[in-house]
């Protein structure tokens, strides 16, 4: 097959040829964002799912229908070790301007320019990561108290009202939410509720690891009730299928059903490994249709791209403890696992591994989906730390 031509993208968050399986969810978070511009109550939602099903994409798909729509919108990516304020500021100050453009919506826009003003003159003293171009100078009293519970909520709202006057919504799109700290969460919590309450068009749609429900729910009880979280999992086999087949018919190419299945199978419907399979099929694959034999040589070359990208990139960033930790679940199977179980595969005792456990936790590679349970975030991790931890050697290392 001709490499120029290769219909799959088996990229970080690349958009793929056949969104497949999501039509449901797409047009949920349309009717939600259309309801908010138009000032009726919409649930802001938090998309939750494993590594590599997909969550980044379908937050650029929904941001991107919501802009053709005449939504504003703005996007951020959470990464570890920032605070709220400084990831949020600098986008709602790009909103904030945009806004004052419309001329409904400017003067509700420069009162919000100057709150953001207030807001990062008090902020910074706490959060020095925090770093925004400001515009105008402070009005006193507005989103200035050096709360930032209180200033935050001040400053949505002003956010609100410029989108409200502009006939539009103000949409913001924040990816890896699970590494925003928890007192911070209850924050932005707090914020979006006041926003609900006085029926003003903004909305949140986050995107995180299966760890976020929860911790939203530590940070605020009422979490649940002001968001949707629709999980995101693995495709369903229609939806896998139409995810290979869809892209290779558009390229003229045909694909036998044994072949088809053995690709569903072999990545157990996850949207990633699907598009890094289809990838690595089609650059192997010397005429149509495909074939079950050409999947099969197919799986070498994608397990070691696998390796080298999507697993090995988690794995270095690893100590040595907490490589032993998963290996040693590991050595369970896919898991859950119980952390007593766990432990027994050193053998160790489960209170001494309670500190890599949590550190493991903080940095999105295992969670806990019911108390006492542990479970892999990146899928199929297992396979990886015994192919790249082989030996029996890691209990005692």
């Amino acid at each position: 097959m001709d490499s120029v031509r290769n219909p799959f993208v088996p990229g970080a968050g690349s958009p793929p040829v056949e969104l497949a399986g999501r039509d449901a969810l797409l047009e949920e978070m349309r009717v939600a964002l259309q309801r908010a511009r138009i000032g009726r109550h919409a649930k802001s939602a938090m998309l939750v799912g494993l590594r590599g099903v997909g969550k980044t994409v379908l937050l650029d798909r929904i941001r991107a229908e919501a802009e053709a729509a005449g939504i504003h919108t703005v996007r951020i990516e959470a990464p570890e070790g920032r605070s709220l304020p400084a990831i949020l500021a600098p986008q709602l100050r790009q909103a904030l301007l945009r806004l004052s453009h419309v001329a409904a919506a400017k003067d509700y826009a420069i009162r919000g320019l100057r709150a953001l003003a207030g807001f990062a003159g008090k902020m910074k003293v706490k959060y020095q990561d925090l770093e925004v171009g400001l515009d105008y100078e402070p009005e006193p009293g507005l989103a200035d108290n050096g709360d930032l519970e209180h200033d935050l909520q001040a400053l949505f709202e002003q956010v609100g009202q410029a989108a409200k006057a502009a006939g539009t919504a103000e949409a913001i799109f924040i990816d890896e939410l699970q590494y925003v700290a928890e007192d911070q969460l209850a924050v932005l919590i707090t914020a979006m509720h006041r926003i609900e309450q006085q029926q003003l068009p903004v909305v949140l749609v986050g995107a995180g690891l299966p760890q976020l429900r929860g911790r939203m729910g530590n940070a605020k009880s009422y979490a649940e009730r002001l968001f949707n979280f629709p999980a995101i999992g693995p495709l369903p086999k229609p939806a896998a299928e139409r995810a290979i087949r869809v892209p290779l018919e558009k390229e003229g190419v045909a694909i036998d059903q044994a072949a088809l299945n053995r690709l569903v199978d072999v990545t157990h419907g996850y949207a990633y490994f699907l598009q890094q399979w289809g990838f690595h099929t089609w650059e192997q694959a010397a005429h149509s249709p495909i074939s079950v034999e050409t999947v099969s040589r197919a799986s070498g070359s994608a397990v070691a791209a696998l390796d080298e990208s999507f697993f090995r990139v988690r794995f270095d960033r690893l100590t040595p403890k907490e490589k032993r930790y998963l290996r040693a679940m590991a050595e369970l199977g896919p898991g859950p696992h119980r952390s007593g179980d766990i432990a027994n595969c050193y053998p160790a005792k489960v209170t001494s591994l309670a500190p890599t456990r949590s550190s493991l936790i903080a940095k999105g590679m295992i969670w806990s989906p019911n108390h006492g349970d542990t479970a892999y975030t990146v899928p199929m991790f297992d396979e990886f730390m015994k192919r790249i931890m082989p030996s029996a050697d890691w209990r005692h290392a």
